[in-house]
């Protein structure tokens, strides 16, 4: 990587390449880099290459560009361009109403959403802005020059000082400590906020100071930009931007990569768009909605053209028709007649809805970041919603999949016991005097040799990453002072506190020697030669370390499966009886082992590690082949036990997501044995339930795993399906009256299920694997990958039905399968923020799941899934009469209302109300919602948006409507409506029919209300008086601006009369007559079931009544909702 010549006399440096493996002679895809932007010699031409600057560009939007980019992707939208067709259509075709009308709605929508959206650009131009306008310090003709952060450029040499973000990707090349280390926290890259060492590179740590920087004359060779963080240049020299320097007072680096090339930007990118079902319903009845649309213009268009056949209609002696219409072709008239009719009818279809719905989702989503009960005072956070597009969502969860560390556990480690050649140590013991027994065969109490046991004390001080900070001193600790563990894992820190438990102490890291303090209070160093860094493929992690004397010692632990296989097999039949026995108590176990290194093979492995670390290309893969080739023939010294306490009310939750018929799966990394424990410990497998294994452990009792793998899957198949025969009840009820049954599977068997052959007796794997787990209550995937994890989500999703998944996660190993669930959730833990940062929605504790999907998500589905419903309701009331009104006006297009109410319906009169509800409403308490998890299934399966209910809300608009036309109808036969004998002209008579539909639509909103507040109140009445006083105010002044005065004095002319005023009152009544029946007859009827169930319950179960919490003064019941499904949840 490195092309170095160095010559101390005249200061110049030229970093020269390690020598090239066989294939890189010509390396594509890299850079060259001069430090300082000086070339490396006098005698070679310089050409400036050319990078991008350092600015950071996140936002969306330019001010040039705004507009056009905004208005393109919002036109994408159907419904937005719908309308703007109809805009064009009123403004080029003779339409009977005017452009203003579906143009003022059209604009009203597309100004809020753009406003919206550039608010949210501008708030990431301005964060973009305090980014790129910082200042930091450029080593240039060695003085330090103060710049912005936007015009460093690629070769700059940046000095960056404590607790400062570096501003590029740097390469170290020397800090104010002697040997060139510092601390670098990278919680804004992937959440972890541990402290990291780097190191500089070794020919410049002496470069210390401006003028010495100045002097350097260097070439860097490295690959082009990538986005994975963990793949990188000599990754112990690079400092990423957006990490913080810690502990270190200042540093000198080169940037290597700026701006939109830095890691930090690579790794930025938005979350590929999720769509809710509600969304998916909705565009289902915009279909329906528009089929009825064009009905309708269709029918109106052949029957006008029948009604025309009669001479007298087609061309009556009062409306001759022009010489140009008469030449006109029929067929082109025909067409903008049917044009005409959809211009006419167009407001069934519900514009307005869309911005409803945003503004809906955007203000709902405050309710759970304001949520108290999400507060967490340990980290002092609460929750955090990401995407407030789902929120509905979470009321119609299917599965939930967990991770098990961190998130139903508190990955707060405690070290418990260790076992040594067999011999378990538990307790505080002085100088491991203390019990001491035997795991096996043998049954006596014994210890073991002294000498073992030096030795595994010595290998959890050194087989670690653990740093240490004493009272912010950076440059090692001392022997007396207060030690401060910091770690990327509890686990380590849990086993360094283990070993200083037994007298042994790690003191930290000091110029690349690890010092510890020994048992006799005696002072060790160890010269760390390399770390084989842990990886979730190798499941372990080793250091190679020199002793004074000279002996090269490599102690390496890891998980059992990992570490077993790698060692002599003797003697190591107890401490695997040691470890199985510690992970069925539920304790995360760990094995240690070592090895000597003679000096020859040595020589050897550095010249190999060094070259594979500076290799370009599939560097991985070859530190991967070295590690392996490393790690082998090594000496089991024992295994650690670690325990990890289950999460506060972890049990409570998961049993509240059982009774909402919710299925639970945890999806762990971690050993089955350990893994099962949790799972009984937190009641997701109770003490009757039969588990069913899929594990390695099973397979390999036959030779050949597949067939041993086919047989238990039919074996288990038979077994379900003989248990849970084909019916048409519930299963969540059979589970209660049936034998429950858990799936226990492995990763490897998972593997063997995905990744089959495609032969007669192995193709059908992943299909019975899937009935199956439909057939059990709960499933535990242990030894998983982070992708097996996402396989198993993307698995179920893609079931028939295709259920609503959920997944809950908190370190990094659990992005794949929150970003590939419907619903993400990251729990703000101890392994970082990776997974909170990649997830919709994050709360502090598992706990809080159950308070988010029972109560805010229940509350959101049934708002919007109401709002939906509504918006289509209302629109269809308002424009059936319309349609109705062509019947009586020789289909002539003539409108029923005015232009002025057809533009302010969905706008002002009918729009605040039906926010307020969607924002406000609690048909029933949130605390009862949580307390009673049943009521979760009567919303399930997108209850409130099937095709029955919308029939339902369909049919109630069209029986509305034609209460409303031929009400008023009936009212006008009598032609004198005045006592002064004066007739009621086509304005008044709309007028009449919308003063009806704006108080009918408003009052059934208020019907549905059940939770009133002051808000309520104020749009309800408050929507009805603004249309009484604009309809006064409209009417009551001649406006210069219109041609016709058609609606001048109209609405007070009509209430003048007291017929009028009884008809309004009574066609309202008979318009809500239906509702408002059946609401009565419901509550009779629930009111009896609920005396029923009291009565059986304090005669017969009183132990039932205390648990489901039932009295006379508390009703559980939901109240009547004519949409909510009526299930047996078999939980009663």
């Amino acid at each position: 990587m490195f092309r170095r010549s160095f010559n101390r006399f005249v200061r110049a440096l030229k970093l020269r390449a390690v020598k090239q493996c066989a294939g890189e002679e010509k390396r594509i895809g890299t850079r060259t880099v001069f430090v300082g932007n000086h070339p490396v010699s006098v005698a070679e031409d310089y050409v400036a290459q050319r990078f991008c600057d350092n600015r950071i560009v996140s936002s969306k939007y330019t001010l040039w560009n705004f507009l056009p980019k905004n208005l393109f992707e919002q036109f994408r939208r159907i419904a937005n361009f719908y309308f703007l067709i109809i805009f064009l259509v009123q403004v080029t075709v003779d339409t009977p109403t005017s452009p203003v009308t579906s143009g003022l709605p059209l604009f009203f929508v597309i100004t809020v959403t753009a406003i919206k959206q550039g608010y949210e650009d501008w708030l990431r131009h301005r964060a973009d802005n305090e980014v790129n306008k910082r200042h930091v310090y450029i080593i240039e003709n060695a003085k330090r020059v103060r710049k912005e952060s936007e015009k460093i450029k690629v070769g700059d040499v940046v000095e960056v000082q404590a607790d400062e973000t570096f501003p590029c990707d740097l390469i170290l090349l020397s800090s104010c400590t002697s040997d060139g280390t510092c601390y670098v926290t990278t919680a804004s890259l992937d959440g972890e906020s541990n402290c990291k060492t780097h190191y500089a590179v070794r020919d410049t740590i002496e470069l210390c100071t401006a003028e010495s920087i100045d002097t350097l004359r260097a070439a860097i060779e490295c690959e082009q930009p990538q986005p994975d963080l963990y793949k990188s240049l000599g990754p112990e020299n690079l400092l990423l931007k957006g990490a913080t320097l810690k502990n270190t007072k200042k540093i000198y680096g080169v940037a290597v990569y700026t701006g939109m090339e830095t890691k930090m930007a690579l790794n930025y990118q938005g979350k590929s768009q999720k769509r809710s079902a509600v969304e998916k319903s909705i565009n289902l009845f915009l279909i329906v909605y528009l089929f009825i649309l064009l009905t309708k213009a269709a029918v109106c268009t052949i029957l006008k053209y029948i009604w025309q056949n009669t001479p007298y209609n087609d061309e009556p002696w009062y409306n001759q028709k022009t010489q140009k219409e008469r030449d006109t072709l029929k067929v082109l008239k025909m067409f903008t007649d049917f044009l005409s009719f959809m211009v006419l009818f167009n407001f069934i279809i519900p514009v307005s809805m869309y911005v409803t719905v945003e503004m809906q989702k955007f203000l709902g989503s405050f309710f759970i970041s304001w949520d108290k009960d999400f507060y967490d005072e340990e980290i002092n956070e609460g929750a955090l919603v990401n995407t407030s597009d789902l929120n509905e969502e979470l009321g119609q969860v299917d599965y939930v999949f967990t991770d098990k560390t961190g998130t139903l556990t508190e990955n707060s480690m405690e070290f418990i016991e260790c076992c040594i050649d067999g011999h378990k140590y538990k307790g505080v013991t002085q100088e491991t005097d203390g019990l001491s027994q035997t795991d096996g065969p043998l049954t006596y109490f014994d210890k073991a040799d002294k000498n073992r046991e030096e030795l595994f004390l010595r290998a959890l001080c050194l087989c670690h990453t653990v740093e240490i900070k004493v009272n912010d001193a950076v440059d090692g600790a001392t022997e007396s002072a207060e030690l401060t563990y910091v770690a990327s894992s509890p686990d380590e820190i849990a086993l360094v506190k283990g070993a200083k438990k037994y007298g042994f102490t790690f003191l930290g890291t000091q110029n690349g020697h690890i010092r510890i303090e020994n048992q006799r209070q005696e002072i060790e160093e160890y010269e760390l030669l390399h770390t084989l860094n842990f990886d979730s493929v190798r499941r372990r992690m080793s250091v190679i370390v020199q002793t004074k004397e000279g002996g090269i010692l490599l102690f390496c632990k890891g998980a059992d499966s990992a570490i077993f296989p790698r060692v002599h097999n003797h003697n190591i039949e107890s401490t695997k009886a040691h470890v199985e026995r510690t992970s069925m108590d539920g304790y995360r176990t760990l094995c240690v082992a070592f090895k000597e290194i003679p000096p020859d093979d040595y020589e050897r492995i550095d010249r190999q590690l060094v070259e594979a670390k500076m290799a370009l290309q599939q560097r991985e893969e070859k530190l991967e082949t070295i590690f392996d080739d490393i790690e082998t023939n090594m000496n089991l010294i024992g295994a650690t036990a670690v325990e990890d306490k289950l999460q506060d009310q972890a049990a409570e939750t998961i049993e509240a997501l059982h009774a909402a018929g919710l299925k639970v799966w945890v999806l762990t990394g971690d050993k089955m044995e350990t893994a099962k424990s949790t799972c009984y410990a937190c009641r997701l497998f109770q003490t009757s339930t039969e588990l069913l294994e899929l594990t390695t452990k099973t397979i390999e009792e036959s030779e050949r795993k597949e067939d041993r793998l086919h047989e238990l899957l039919i074996e288990y198949r038979k077994k379900l399906l003989h248990e849970f025969p084909k019916s048409t009840r519930s299963l969540k009820k059979a589970w209660t009256e049936q034998q429950e049954y858990g799936l226990i599977i492995d990763g490897s068997t998972l593997s063997l299920i995905l990744n089959s052959n495609h032969d007669s007796s192995s193709n059908n794997y992943k299909s019975i694997f899937v009935q199956i787990c439909m057939k059990c209550t709960a499933v535990l995937c242990c030894r998983m990958a982070p992708l097996q994890k996402a396989q198993i989500v993307r698995m179920v999703k893609n079931l028939k039905g295709s259920p609503i998944t959920l997944s809950i996660g908190d370190g990094a190993n659990d992005v794949s399968m929150i970003l590939e669930s419907h619903v993400g959730i990251g729990i703000k833990g101890k392994e970082g923020r990776q997974a909170s940062r990649n997830s919709d929605y994050s709360v502090p504790k598992f706990k809080h799941l159950k308070k988010l999907l029972l109560g805010h998500g229940h509350l959101y589905y049934v708002r919007i899934a109401h709002l939906v419903q509504y918006f289509f309701y209302k629109n269809l009331c308002f424009i059936l009469p319309q349609f109705l009104y062509q019947f009586f006006c020789g289909f002539s297009q003539q409108p029923l209302y005015d232009a002025a109410y057809l533009t302010m319906y969905n706008i002002c009169f009918t729009s605040l109300p039906i926010l307020a509800y969607s924002l406000l409403e609690q048909h029933v308490n949130i605390d009862t919602l949580t307390s009673d998890p049943r009521l979760y299934m009567k919303i399930s399966g997108n209850a409130m948006l099937q095709w029955g209910p919308f029939l339902y809300w369909t049919f109630l608009a069209a029986f509305e409507g034609i209460v409303f036309f031929f009400g008023t109808y009936f009212l006008f036969q009598n032609s004198s409506l005045e006592e002064n004998a004066k007739v009621y002209g086509n304005w008044t008579f709309g007028t009449v029919v919308f003063t009806i539909l704006v108080f009918t639509v408003t009052l059934k909103l208020a019907l549905d209300t059940r939770f009133w507040t002051w808000i309520n109140h104020f749009v309800i009445w408050g929507s009805l008086a603004f249309y009484v006083f604009f309809s006064f105010f409209w009417g009551g002044i001649i406006w210069p601006f219109l041609k016709q005065q058609r609606m001048y004095f109209v609405f007070a002319q009509m209430l003048s009369s007291v017929s009028t005023w009884l008809a309004i009152v009574l066609l309202i009544f008979i318009s809500l007559f239906p509702e408002i029946l059946l609401i009565v007859l419901k509550n009779v009827r629930r009111r009896s079931a609920r005396e029923h169930l009291l009565s059986s319950c304090f005669l017969k179960l009183p132990a039932i009544t205390v648990s489901l919490g039932v009295n006379k003064n508390q009703n559980l019941e939901l109240p009547m909702l004519l949409s909510y499904k009526h299930i047996d949840s078999g939980y009663s």
